[in-house]
């Protein structure tokens, strides 16, 4: 409320300034025209909410804290999280499969068997005679 009481004292102070007579008073209805066309002009500027991101300033592109014009600061900061987030669980994961390979290794290191039996096919097919219940019958 306070700003409209304002700007009316003002328009009201210049409107009385545009009484002077003579070349005066034309040099300042001309000089008060001009400062209205530019008025109304920046304020058609500050209406268009498609060429707000446009303006260039600093406040306009980041939107303080969560405003409406641009991006906001809330989005930026969500993003941020976001990413955050997904480089940490893809992070997680892959510390996940090395250890599954480490244990796999350190299973196959340490057992009695040598690594040329895994390899042998032969291997392979007694151990799903075995698995099938029928170990008496080993070859």
């Amino acid at each position: 409320m306070n700003e409209i009481k304002f700007a009316n004292k003002i328009r009201q102070a210049l409107n009385e300034g545009s009484h002077l007579s003579g070349d005066r008073g034309a040099r300042v209805a001309e000089r008060l025209r001009a400062a209205r066309e530019r008025a109304l002009e920046r304020r058609r500027v500050a209406r268009e909410p498609s060429l707000a991101w446009a303006r260039g300033s600093a406040a306009t592109i980041i939107g303080g804290f969560g405003g409406t014009d641009g991006f906001s600061l809330r989005l930026l900061l969500a993003t941020a999280l976001l990413a955050a987030g997904l480089v940490a669980i893809y992070s997680g994961q892959q510390d996940q499969r090395a250890a599954e390979v480490e244990e796999l290794d350190a299973r196959l290191l340490t057992d009695d068997l040598p690594i040329d039996a895994y390899l042998d096919r032969g291997f392979e097919a007694w151990l799903k005679k075995v698995s099938s219940g029928n170990p008496s019958d080993t070859n």
